[in-house]
């Protein structure tokens, strides 16, 4: 540590390193509790104030937050998907009525588990709009159900709104002789929603004009019913309907000879939604799509649990930078490869995160304008040099 410490002291020269330092930090995943209280000690950091809510928190780093005298890291952790529910639940007799009614929206937009007690103190709230995010959450849901019968069926195929229409020609309990009727309706999705029944053969699909928008309304439950019967899903998977092709993509769990077939669709959004939707999705496919697709889902196809394996190293030289950086997800991949990459300008920041890459080198990395964010954020780096880091930090 001397000799880096000296280093480091000079390093403090240049705030752009210091802010590096903080930064890296603040987006550590391992950071231990007491490093995190520290950071939370400087009263302006260089980093977005949204970061508390989008790092990992354990049950230690939630309490923190809770107790903390300031309102917004309170109302930050509120916010936090990991937070542990049962430490958040004392946020339910907060002093801060903005934290109270953020904790009270959040506990149902999450879908958190609720700790018992907490409904019966947020319902007695001093603030009204508090007590009423709790009454309407304890209302249940009212089943509409429509009378069915033939006539009733007719009134709506030709009803003058479309809406009413669509649902009509979607509704497996509206006769088929009837629902066909709207094969030639003058609105697409209406007709779409009729090309989409369960009953139809393939000639009657195809021979209904209609459009498959990018992203369309909620898929008829069939298909998913149908999909883990391997021979039904393989008859859908060779549809001409590229929009039944698109909702069988998107199904969870796809036997291998369907999940190859859909691969090799000729229909992006096929492709994409298999990626994208499917957990079965091939790790081939997700490298293509992470290579080409050129919107800003294309990083996502790097988090699928398909996308690291042995072999991506080879990628390491690839004119592409995205599959430069996808070479880090060879876990066969050693110090040697994370390393080179480390000085490549387009991947370099991501392969000094890499724990893998050399201790000394992460090291010196914490003294370069350039890598000093990263190499802070590595999880690797000691919590004896972080201490150290936020000791010149607070001293600067």
């Amino acid at each position: 540590m001397d000799g880096l410490g000296g280093a480091l002291e000079r390093a403090t020269a240049d705030g752009d390193v210091v802010d590096g330092w903080l930064q890296g930090l603040a987006g550590n995943q391992v950071l231990p509790v007491e490093i995190l209280a520290r950071l939370l000690e400087f009263d302006e950091l260089p980093m977005p104030s949204f970061w508390l809510k989008h790092r990992t928190l354990d049950a230690a780093a939630t309490e923190l937050l809770v107790a903390s005298p300031q309102i917004q890291h309170r109302l930050d952790v509120t916010e936090n998907a990991t937070a542990d529910v049962d430490v958040l639940a004392r946020l339910a007799r907060d002093p801060e009525p903005r934290v109270r009614f953020v904790y009270a929206v959040m506990l149902f937009e999450y879908k958190r588990r609720i700790p018992a007690g907490v409904l019966e103190i947020l319902a007695q709230d001093l603030e009204p709009k508090i007590r009423r995010i709790v009454g309407e959450s304890e209302k249940p849901p009212v089943a509409v159900q429509e009378p069915q019968p033939v006539l009733m069926a007719e009134q709506r195929v030709t009803h003058p709104d479309p809406a009413v229409r669509m649902k009509a020609a979607a509704d497996p309990e509206v006769p088929t002789v009837l629902a066909l009727r709207l094969a030639e309706d003058p609105e697409n999705d209406v007709r779409l929603a009729v090309s989409m029944r369960e009953e139809l053969t393939e000639e009657q699909r195809t021979a209904i004009p209609c459009t498959v928008w990018q992203h369309f309304w909620s898929p008829p439950p069939w298909i998913a019913r149908q999909a883990t019967d391997p021979e039904a899903a393989r008859r859908i998977a060779r549809s001409a309907h590229v929009g039944l092709r698109r909702v069988l993509a998107a199904q969870p769990h796809l036997t291998p000879g369907v999940v190859a077939l859909l691969a090799a669709d000729e229909d992006e959004w096929v492709r994409r939604t298999l990626a994208e939707s499917c957990e079965d999705a091939p790790h081939e496919l997700l490298v293509e799509l992470y290579a080409t697709v050129q919107d800003r889902y294309w990083s996502g196809y790097r988090n699928h649990r398909n996308f690291a394996r042995p072999g991506l190293a080879r990628f390491a030289d690839d004119p592409n930078p995205r599959l430069r950086h996808a070479a880090l997800d060879d876990p066969e991949a050693g110090p040697e490869l994370v390393l080179r990459l480390a000085d490549d300008p387009e991947v370099g920041g991501w392969a000094v995160r890499d724990p893998r890459l050399p201790a000394d080198e992460l090291l010196r990395r914490l003294t370069l304008p350039a890598h000093a964010a990263a190499a802070a954020g590595n999880p690797a780096l000691p919590v004896a040099v972080m201490h150290h880091l936020l000791d010149l930090a607070r001293a600067r």
